[in-house]
């Protein structure tokens, strides 16, 4: 029997993934979350063999969740659920070593066969999402951009996010006007939604 830890902030999605896997004979959830800081305590909890994690989860993402399972079970494998539309994201999952990346839309019959090949230590990759995400290459930001357009993004004004960083807020403003530049964004709002559409935030 295999073990499943399912981490989805959709109600309805997370349900309708769990009656799927409900009517596979060797598959058991022994877990379900909706949020990224939940994963490693019900993981901790139900010692799952399999975590499907969605890319973004709210308090802690998917990948970073994923990192922490690594280290701290590092008999749990992880298969990611992502949209075709985050390549950045998936680049990301890629450099920090996840195998298995499921996209939302694919047939309800590939998850199961993906978390058992996950459970053994397949590579489950969709060439078209690797491809996507390749062909956009790496985030042209730096670390402090980053982070910086990501506190911007959750509607944060310079001086917040001065404060948060313990920067100046000229200093924030110039982090911010380097992530204008480096997307290709005429101003802030384009340059959130820009990296956002990629993944790079």
């Amino acid at each position: 029997m295999i073990r499943v830890l399912l981490a989805e902030d959709m109600h309805m999605i997370r349900a309708a993934l769990v009656a799927l896997l409900r009517l596979e004979p060797d598959i058991e959830v022994v877990a379900e979350v909706t949020g990224g800081d939940e994963i490693m305590p019900a993981a901790l909890r139900t010692r799952p063999d399999v975590a499907v994690l969605d890319i973004e989860l709210p308090v802690v993402d998917g990948i970073t969740a994923s990192v922490e399972l690594r280290e701290r079970l590092p008999g749990c494998r992880v298969l990611v659920l992502t949209a075709m539309g985050q390549p950045g994201q998936v680049r990301r999952a890629l450099a920090e070593g996840i195998e298995a990346f499921l996209v939302k839309d694919a047939p309800g019959d590939r998850l199961a066969d993906a978390i058992r090949r996950t459970a053994q230590g397949l590579r489950v990759l969709d060439p078209e999402l690797v491809a996507t995400a390749l062909a956009y290459g790496a985030s042209p930001l730096t670390p402090r951009e980053t982070t910086v357009l990501r506190e911007a993004a959750l509607g944060a004004p310079a001086e917040e996010i001065a404060a948060r960083l313990h920067l100046s807020a000229g200093t924030v403003r110039n982090y911010l006007t380097g992530a204008i530049a480096k997307t290709g964004a005429r101003n802030k709002v384009e340059a959130i939604r820009i990296a956002q559409d990629v993944g790079w935030i």
